[in-house]
């Protein structure tokens, strides 16, 4: 939890608590806001509570504000639709490994990429993250855990990606360059997201 606090900023003191009922944490960079997380027991379901925590994060946000939830999960999806938010798009969960491919270790720097979902933007970056680059493609990443990735191509994402290793990547956009590679490697597609917004 402190990790998340402070690799994604979730503000506290606008984040809420329903004792003993549920929580929903709200992060903040400047003009933009991200629900890092909300959850109701399961007893406490269907009572409003979901709503009721949504609807005072919202009041102490900026005026964008993003989440992602489970494509499978339509009855946050009709709740967040009915807070005004909307679908901008898919993002997918990737696990895979593969054999090791050589890769140049790199200068720790960002990979200048925009629309990031907001776990991987650059504010989130651990300080002890890694880069490794190979012809046509460079991957920020610590553990098993991918960040930021850019490539010309699958093969170069492929390259990337056989660490050797497992590695999970995180909200990934759906047709993404690594999508594909990490298909092509026999990694597993964990689960599929949508991205929404509210903007206000």
């Amino acid at each position: 939890m402190r990790y998340m606090i402070d690799a994604w900023d979730i503000d506290l003191s606008k984040s809420r608590v329903a004792p003993d009922a549920g929580l929903a944490n709200l992060a903040i960079r400047g003009d933009r806001g991200w629900i890092g997380g909300i959850a109701v027991v399961p007893e406490q379901r269907r009572h409003g509570i979901g709503r009721a925590l949504m609807e005072a994060v919202l009041e102490l946000a900026p005026p964008t504000v993003l989440l992602e939830v489970i494509e499978a999960n339509e009855p946050a999806i009709k709740l967040y639709e009915s807070l005004g938010f909307v679908k901008t798009r898919v993002l997918e969960v990737w696990h895979v490994e593969a054999p090791e491919v050589p890769a140049e270790s790199a200068d720790r720097s960002t990979l200048g990429q925009a629309r990031l979902p907001w776990q991987r933007e650059d504010a989130s970056l651990p300080p002890d993250y890694e880069r490794i680059e190979v012809d046509g493609g460079a991957m920020l990443f610590r553990g098993a855990t991918v960040f930021q990735l850019e490539a010309r191509d699958e093969d170069a994402a492929a390259a990337l990606l056989s660490r050797g290793t497992a590695l999970n990547y995180v909200n990934v956009p759906e047709g993404d360059v690594a999508c594909g590679a990490m298909a092509r490697l026999g990694g597993g597609l964990r689960l599929k997201q949508f991205e929404m917004a509210l903007v206000r």
